[in-house]
């Protein structure tokens, strides 16, 4: 049995004008994202009256950060915040400088590691330059001031007004040999770079 050939063409015809249809009505979202995202139609910077109301909340809010800084026995560096606390609105890029000192008469490299409390906060806490992102050479008697930069995320939980950045500088794995690092003088004599 042969189908007629005239009904073949008017079904091809149905499902491409379907498909004519569908691709006209999905062109409209298409649409507005490709705009929002060139600025086409005026349609870049618009954000919603929630976003617009939070925005304003983290402008008005503020929130204390407090620096904290540690040195490791075997390191013998003087290290310490320039500033003991800072009151920052959240989504705000913020600095703070630290002052690191080589005590000894060697080249040290020595690495800070870096913690947030509480910890919640940790998942808020962004740093946008850090001395703790690479290791630091002091010379013998060298010192210098470091810079932190990090944005508070605007959606830290209310509940936290105060959050704790501290840094513990440790010798660096490798800058001094395993032979004299457990000697009572490894601090003094085993402070060159290997």
């Amino acid at each position: 049995m042969k189908t007629d050939p005239n009904k073949r063409l008017a079904v091809k015809l149905a499902l491409v004008a379907v498909l004519m249809f569908g691709f006209g009505y999905i062109m409209v979202p298409i649409y507005d994202v490709f705009c929002k995202v060139t600025g086409i139609n005026g349609k870049t910077g618009r954000i919603s009256e929630a976003d617009a109301e939070r925005e304003k909340e983290a402008a008005d809010r503020l929130v204390t950060v407090e620096f904290d800084t540690n040195v490791n026995n075997k390191l013998p560096w003087k290290f310490k915040p320039l500033q003991l606390r800072l009151k920052v609105h959240p989504g705000a890029i913020n600095e703070a400088m630290f002052y690191a000192e080589n005590l000894s008469n060697d080249t040290i490299v020595g690495q800070a590691v870096p913690s947030v409390a509480p910890n919640e906060a940790s998942l808020y806490f962004n740093k946008t330059e850090c001395f703790c992102f690479t290791q630091q050479t002091l010379e013998p008697k060298q010192h210098r001031t470091m810079p932190v930069r990090f944005i508070i995320d605007p959606d830290l939980p209310r509940g936290i007004r105060t959050v704790t950045l501290s840094y513990t500088f440790f010798r660096a794995p490798g800058s001094y040999s395993e032979a004299t690092a457990g000697s009572s003088a490894a601090p003094e004599t085993a402070n060159k770079i290997l």
